[in-house]
């Protein structure tokens, strides 16, 4: 869910990728698939539906690491706060889910949340709160 103020945009992945993200997004490792895909766990969204879609990483991905990049998000103020919420599954004990967030008016993508070494094998939620003067991407 991508909140600004008191709208809030779900982002599921029913018909396609969602607004929020880039479409070629998915040519660097991401597949977007459901639990009866064939492909190992996990075998449900977080909602224990079988037919509904989520990402996943491809196994046949060669390189260390594979990035979704939302599109643009307008500055944030007191009164239009962004919080987006996601749910994460994570299937290897050295894999590492990171957030990161850049400024349009910056280079460097500064890490805003982090989870690693943590074999659950079920999903979990999180959400991240951002405030930034100027535009950005997550």
């Amino acid at each position: 869910c991508f909140n600004s103020g008191s709208s809030c945009e779900k982002c599921d992945f029913e018909t396609d990728l969602c607004e929020a993200l880039h479409e070629l997004n998915l040519q660097s490792g991401w597949i977007r698939r459901n639990g009866r895909s064939g492909m190992g766990p996990p075998y449900s969204d977080h909602n224990g539906s079988d037919s509904a879609y989520f990402l996943s990483l491809s196994s046949k991905l060669k390189s260390s690491s594979a990035t979704l990049r939302t599109n643009a998000f307008l500055p944030t103020d007191e009164e239009h706060v962004c919080q987006i919420t996601f749910h994460y599954w994570i299937n290897q004990m050295s894999a590492t889910l990171m957030v990161g967030l850049q400024k349009h008016s910056e280079d460097t993508i500064t890490n805003i949340w982090q989870v690693s070494g943590e074999l659950q094998k079920q999903w979990k939620a999180n959400t991240v709160t951002i405030s930034s003067t100027e535009k950005y991407e997550v």
